[in-house]
Order: structure tokens, then sequence, then C-alpha cells
């Protein structure tokens, strides 16, 4: 009788599989957080093969800021309409005009933060009861604290200090009346790992991720391209620079590598002898020891 062996991809695939499926047979209202990075993207590929040959039996919301990268709403348009799921867009803007959020101003100004009003207000808005992401435990340390079944209160917020035990791979879905769960399945992946996979599996990626000429500017050692969202300092100048992204966020906050790994061979290459966390680039984790944290507190992704 021959042995039945998987490598630590497929352990891995089983594993979010699995997890996605739970979040169907829990709850009423799931729904995929999707924001065009490498990380929802796999998700919503594994959500395809869990419930395949059926459609994804959920919808993906999408916050738009108004600061993305062109081309993540251009991929985020093109995969929906091809895998025929509904799309909830919330919108920061449409926050900001309704004085529900005031936008911050100078050199640095984000809209990261204000994402949370809105992320909060579409999420109650289609009465959501678990909206499944794509963080994973090695991104940053916050992340690090999560269950794969994270609890938040009725207003949103996370207490790393109140989750559920998660034994034998039982979660526990239950909740008073207006709380929710933010679900993880891709929880044990490493950076990696999402690369392999993606190799593996043939997954289309937006060109950011692959080294590109983009105009950039440096700030404070971040990489930041250059867009009608940034104000230059003094003495700052845009530079034409061979670039990609490893991470996908608002064009202000989002820092690039220089990098000519233009396909995913060379990627992996790559990440295998960075001394670079993944989101050491991400200029609103660079505001405060503890701002990721901070922001999931609030009800953050």
């Amino acid at each position: 009788m021959s042995n039945y062996v998987i490598n630590h991809l497929r352990e891995l695939e089983s594993e979010a599989i699995f997890v996605i499926r739970e979040i169907a047979a829990q709850f009423e209202n799931p729904v995929l957080l999707f924001s065009g990075g490498k990380d929802s993207i796999l998700l919503t590929h594994l959500a395809k093969k869990a419930f395949y040959p059926a459609k994804i039996p959920f919808p993906l919301i999408h916050i738009d800021t108004g600061h993305n990268f062109p081309e993540t709403i251009a991929f985020r348009d093109a995969l929906v309409e091809k895998l025929g799921v509904k799309l909830i867009v919330g919108c920061v803007q449409e926050a900001i005009d309704k004085g529900r959020v005031k936008e911050e101003t100078g050199a640095d100004a984000s809209r990261n933060a204000l994402q949370i009003v809105s992320l909060l207000d579409t999420l109650e808005a289609h009465k959501v009861d678990a909206a499944m992401g794509g963080a994973r435990r090695d991104e940053e340390k916050a992340r690090a604290k999560e269950r794969f079944f994270s609890h938040r209160d009725e207003f949103g917020q996370w207490d790393p200090k109140n989750q559920r035990p998660e034994l034998w791979n039982l979660f526990n879905g239950r909740k008073n009346y207006g709380e929710h769960f933010r679900v993880f399945p891709i929880s044990n992946w490493t950076e990696i790992d999402v690369w392999e996979y993606i190799k593996l599996e043939s997954i289309e990626l937006p060109s950011l991720y692959f080294s590109h000429q983009r105009y950039c500017v440096v700030r404070d050692g971040v990489i930041l391209a250059n867009s009608e969202y940034i104000k230059l300092k003094p003495g700052e100048e845009v530079v034409n620079m061979t670039v990609r992204y490893r991470t996908c966020g608002d064009m202000p906050i989002t820092g690039a590598v220089v990098s000519d790994a233009d396909d995913l061979t060379k990627i992996i290459e790559e990440i295998a002898t960075t001394r670079t966390t993944e989101r050491g680039g991400r200029a609103d984790d660079k505001r405060s020891e503890t701002a990721m944290e901070n922001r999931k507190k609030q009800g953050y992704f």
C-alpha cells in the first residue's frame, strides 16, 4: 500500500480551505475583504477552490480610499467579472464628505486609518457577521497575536486578551447581536509560502508585484510612488527607478523595493535572501511602535 504524502503547500491549502468552509457553515452573512493585494487574491483563489464547481457563495468587500494604485483597481474589476462574484465597495471619500471622518493634512497625510470607519459602516450596512481577510501572522507583531477566528465587539474593536481558544482546530463562532468575527484562513502561511503557492497555481497578480520602471520619491528611507497624492518636501526629488512592491496599499504609504525580479522565480529567490520584513516599507506602520495594534483595536483589518 502506497503512502499518501502531501507537501507543505498542499497542507496549508487544505487548512485554509477547511477554515473557509467553516466560515460558510457557521455564519449567515460572511464576506471576503479584498484589497487587491497578493494575499487577498490568493484567498479569493482558495475560496474558489473550496466551493468549486459552484461560485464563491459570498461577496467581496473592497474599501476604496481613493488613493489606490490604478493597477489594483483595474485588476480588481477584471477578477470580479471573471469570477462572477458580487463586489461591495465602501468609499472613504463618501465618509469624508459626510463628516464621518476628518482627512489628514500635511506632507505625510494618509487615508489609511480613515478606512476603519468606512469598513465598519459597510459591515454594519450589510449585516456582516464574519469578514475574512488575507492577514498572516508573519507580517507584523500585532498580526502574530491573531487567532483564525478573531472576535470583534459591537464597535468593531479587537481585544487581544479576549480571544477564544482554538484547540484541535475547533472554531467557536458564537457571538452576541451586533458583534462579528474577522477570520484569517492563511494565518499560518509565510510570505515565501504565498509566492511559492502563487507559482504552483499560476495565479495572476497585478503588475505592481513585478519589476518595472516608476517615478518615485525617497522619504525617510521609504521609496514612495510619485503621484498626485504625494506632496514633496523641501529637498525631495522625483527619480525614475526600477522597483517592485512586496505589499499593496495606498500610494502615499506603500513603499517599493529596488528590484530586477520580473518573474515569480526571481521574486522567490529575492525573498529567500532579504533581511527586511514584508511591511518594512509601509510608512503607516512606522508612525509608532504599536501603530498596527492601535489601528486593529479601533477596527482595522
